[in-house]
């Protein structure tokens, strides 16, 4: 098969599909990678690792489009992309379709078939392909809270752990999932004080046994957020609805009750963000301020991390690829209850009902196309 790997487009994304080590062992299963110069620079990896690694090199990222029957990609196509996808073609990537209808419709005009990291499930209903971003993305959101609690960045002018005499700040995180506890694990080796909220009682006792009783564990019904809102320094969004779009836990009537100077994070912002008051940010600029809350919203957060989010989502998803490029589309989902749980978009038809629920269109369950 020949499978493409286009540089990355959107604003500030510095990871690649598909690093040299990846390269290498699809080439060794005899397919043909097409890469374009330039692609693998962000996360460190020269055009000669890749050349070496058994790659072709290519100069325009629309002969990679046109030529090969696989993209692998990071990120969901730019609207500069949309006319590059052709019927017949397979997409892998992360989609984060549900707050997003133009890009969906533009995925279904295209009659490609497009299979989102963020729905593929493992036998035992876990997100694989999602997890190693969100395990970035929640150790950066405290880097990045802390960042902002800083005077010059509009913050508190708190010090996450404090001094002796001083009390740390303190830091509540919206959902106990990967991105969750990833957060919990940084922040509270800064030193901070920590509280998680979560709608599984399980899930916080696992939480608690995990970190030996250090984080402080509440039950996420909406008075209890409200409550510990108000006398936060630094609040971590980390919710997630597989495929839909992120419910909305912090108003912006509640907003105006938060202490000055107080840091959002919005992990959740790629799926609509779990603020009210969010809007996508970037790297180059990562925060605006509403209603004298610090807002850090950047949509692409493991891009700050390249090299080490590139080799772990490639760690992730190199089975997959493999498995899609050696049986191709049809057997590899026929086979994969898993894969077919990422299918997305096939053929001009929608197949995952979260985003069909979020945006209120028809849509074709995945297994009734794909069933053995």
């Amino acid at each position: 098969m020949i499978i493409g790997v286009p540089r990355e487009i959107k604003t500030e994304e510095y990871r690649v599909g598909l690093t040299p080590h990846a390269v290498h062992e699809l080439a060794l299963h005899g397919h043909r990678l097409l890469v374009e110069r330039g692609a693998g620079l962000g996360s460190g990896f020269g055009d000669d690792d890749y050349q070496r690694a058994g790659a072709t090199l290519i100069d325009s990222a629309a002969e990679i489009w046109a030529r090969a029957a696989l993209i692998v990609k990071v990120k969901e196509p730019q609207p500069g992309e949309y006319g590059l996808l052709r019927a017949g073609q397979l997409l892998f990537t992360y989609l984060h379709l549900a707050p997003d209808p133009t890009l969906t419709q533009a995925l279904l005009d295209s009659g490609a078939s497009c299979i989102a990291y963020e729905t593929v499930t493992s036998a035992g209903g876990q997100l694989p392909l999602l997890t190693p971003m969100s395990e970035v993305a929640g150790r950066l959101a405290i880097q990045a809270g802390a960042h902002a609690l800083e005077k010059s960045q509009g913050g508190r002018g708190l010090l996450l752990a404090g001094v002796p005499g001083v009390k740390p700040a303190k830091v509540v995180i919206l959902g106990g999932g990967v991105v969750g506890s990833s957060a919990a694990l940084i922040a509270l080796g800064m030193g901070a004080d920590v509280t998680l909220l979560d709608r599984s009682i399980e899930r916080l006792r696992q939480l608690e046994q995990q970190f030996g009783g250090r984080l402080d564990t509440c039950y996420a019904t909406t008075h209890n957020i409200e409550r510990e809102a108000v006398t936060a320094d630094l609040i971590i969004g980390a919710v997630l609805i597989p495929g839909a779009r992120a419910p909305r836990l912090i108003s912006r009537t509640l907003l105006g009750s938060l202490n000055p100077g107080a840091v959002l994070v919005d992990v959740s912002i790629d799926q609509g963000g779990c603020f009210e008051s969010s809007r996508p940010t970037t790297h180059r600029a990562p925060t605006y301020v509403e209603q004298g809350v610090v807002h850090y919203c950047v949509a692409n957060m493991p891009s700050a991390a390249a090299r080490t989010a590139s080799l772990a989502l490639n760690n992730a998803t190199l089975p997959y690829v493999l498995e899609l490029a050696d049986a191709g589309l049809s057997a590899a989902l026929l086979r994969s209850p898993g894969l077919r749980a990422g299918l997305n978009v096939h053929q001009g038809r929608l197949t995952c009902q979260a985003v069909a629920e979020a945006q209120g269109r028809d849509y074709c369950a995945a297994d009734t196309l794909f069933a053995a």
